[in-house]
């Protein structure tokens, strides 16, 4: 028996003989639910249920992934609630029995991912599934694996790599022992998979799989597989790479098509209505600190609590939903985060807080406002990260609309990242100027029409006499729309640029579960373990933690950037 189960995700999704998603829970975690594949894999309802399984199995991973690419970077700490194994790894001195750096969860998703895969394969063969709806599908699931394959190395660095199905439960705790390949081999299989894929756009054909369920639309639940494929190459770093990248990045940034001003497209402060996801003050009042707009619904904050309307959708690329009432497993998040209603166990870290203090808005208010307003709050006299509670705790005084409804989101990918990673690749390209418009105040004004053409052609030209509103003319860069100036560049361009693109994403992306792999890209890509062990050295010297100096001389090592595999 190749399936097994099909996830833990409940979300609304017995899908009926007429393709629509009913109100009935398609899957539990019980053992009537473990399904025969020759029963569960008959018609494309069947492969779109296997679809949604595997994205629920993956909401399994969503505290490890945060907890793994934060708590171990500079941005976030313990607080005195903590247990011995959340400290060890803030102060990477992880002992073998730790249980939030076990392998096995992430390989029970990528088990998941190949019985799929298997089935779809034996579904194509028996004509149950037609060639494009194979291929949509099959694409997305192998894509879902690499993506966890890909946080397996930062994680652990060499590992099994495993892409047949594992039938019973000796093979996977055999996963163990299997023959193991290093983060480079690694990373050039998962390219030679992404490259082969018959499709990478998003799901677009009938009968499909984007559809609302109870308010909730599926389209933003899916990974963006050319998103994914820039990324390994940004990681891999080899002749012609970057360039690679950049493409890849741009075709994704260009979703809406030309004519229509792109979508992800980063645009500035609305000062009309506010109506924008820009750090923003009220219209004439910009000099006075109380106009910051500062709600679910407007400005800046609202990228982490409003709905799926349009704004939504111009910055999330890919998320995935808690709702007591329709998902499984529960928000992970209120626990680690919330002191009300939760267990309050991560706390954003003195090293991150001084880095947003450190910013100076146009308005020259000495601060950054993404930091100690909107990615974290002083609640009770301690500092709150504030990302994944906005939906949770409401009002001025931020207290739960209710103990029991712990709705919230998994933030994965989102329009920041994008801009942020195509600077990064586009840097390395030599296209510096470029590099650097992105990440400060965007393009409004210019024409970068450039002999090379895709991905480095940005139109930003805007006139009144003759009418010109170019596709890019309304991008306000990264600093731009946060409300900062520009940083400027000191030294060696590619090098200081790219000091200040990581920079910029600890500032923008605090939480999202992209530190430490900016980090260890970073440190790997210039061969420099003092980029990595400097920041974590700076954020536990300012804990007063007396083993600063002795973790910093440990990750100088770059064998110590890894977990152990460990698998009980």
């Amino acid at each position: 028996m190749r399936f097994r189960k099909l996830s833990i995700f409940t979300v609304s999704l017995a899908i009926a003989s007429a393709g629509l998603f009913s109100c009935k829970k398609l899957v539990e975690v019980t053992p009537q639910d473990v399904l025969d594949a020759k029963n569960a894999y008959q018609n494309v309802y069947d492969a779109n249920a296997a679809v949604m399984g595997a994205y629920g199995k993956l909401m399994s991973l969503a505290s490890n992934y945060v907890i793994l690419n934060e708590l171990r970077a500079d941005l976030l700490t313990t607080t005195e609630n903590a247990d011995e194994y959340l400290r060890q790894l803030s102060e990477h001195n992880v002992q073998a029995n730790n249980p939030y750096a076990s392998p096995r969860p992430f390989y029970e998703v990528i088990v998941n991912c190949n019985d799929v895969l298997y089935n779809f394969n034996r579904m194509l063969r028996e004509k149950k599934l037609k060639q494009t709806e194979y291929d949509m599908r099959y694409a997305d699931i192998t894509a879902l694996r690499t993506w966890v394959y890909l946080q397996v190395g930062i994680h652990f660095g060499t590992v099994p790599y495993v892409t047949d199905p594992l039938s019973t439960n000796d093979d996977i705790r055999n996963i163990s022992l299997m023959p193991r390949i290093t983060f480079n081999e690694l990373l050039s299989n998962l390219i030679v998979t992404m490259e082969s894929l018959p499709y990478l756009e998003p799901y677009t054909s009938s009968p499909t799989l984007i559809t609302t369920v109870d308010g909730y639309n599926t389209n933003n639940f899916f990974i963006n597989k050319k998103a994914l494929l820039g990324e390994l190459y940004l990681w891999r770093s080899q002749p012609g790479d970057y360039r690679k990248a950049a493409q890849a990045f741009k075709s994704v940034m260009e979703t809406g098509g030309a004519g229509q001003l792109y979508q992800l497209r980063l645009t500035g402060s609305s000062k009309a209505d506010n109506n924008d996801l820009a750090v923003g003050y009220v219209r004439y009042r910009e000099e006075d600190e109380g106009m910051l707009v500062d709600n679910n619904g407007q400005g800046w904050r609202s990228i982490f609590a409003r709905g799926q309307d349009a704004l939504f959708n111009y910055e999330w690329i890919w998320f995935l939903p808690y709702d007591n009432t329709l998902f499984k497993p529960e928000n992970p998040f209120i626990n680690l985060f919330s002191p009300r209603g939760g267990s309050y166990l991560l706390k954003p870290s003195q090293s991150a807080m001084n880095r947003w203090n450190r910013q100076v808005q146009k308005n020259d208010f000495p601060y950054d406002a993404r930091g100690g307003v909107f990615s974290y709050r002083t609640l009770g006299g301690n500092p709150v990260v504030m990302k994944y509670l906005y939906n949770y705790l409401a009002g001025t005084g931020f207290t739960p609309v209710s103990l029991l409804e712990k709705k919230g989101k998994w933030f994965l990918y989102r329009a920041a990242t994008l801009h942020l990673e195509f600077a990064e690749a586009a840097n390395r390209d030599d296209h510096h100027y470029l590099a650097d418009r992105l990440l400060n105040q965007g393009f409004l004004g210019t024409n970068l029409n450039n002999n090379e053409g895709f991905p480095y052609n940005f139109d930003g030209r805007k006139s009144d006499n003759p009418r010109i509103a170019a596709d890019w003319c309304m991008n306000s860069g990264i600093r731009g729309r946060a409300n900062l100036y520009s940083a400027p560049v000191v030294g060696d361009s590619t090098i200081a640029l790219e000091n200040n693109i990581i920079s910029e994403s600890a500032l923008e992306l605090a939480y999202e579960g992209k530190r430490w792999p900016d980090l260890l890209r970073i440190a790997l890509r210039r061969n420099d373990p003092a980029f990595l062990a400097d920041r974590i050295y700076d954020k536990l010297l300012r804990e007063n933690n007396g083993q600063a100096a002795a973790v910093r001389a440990k990750l100088m090592n770059k064998d110590n950037w890894y977990l152990p595999f460990k698998w009980e």
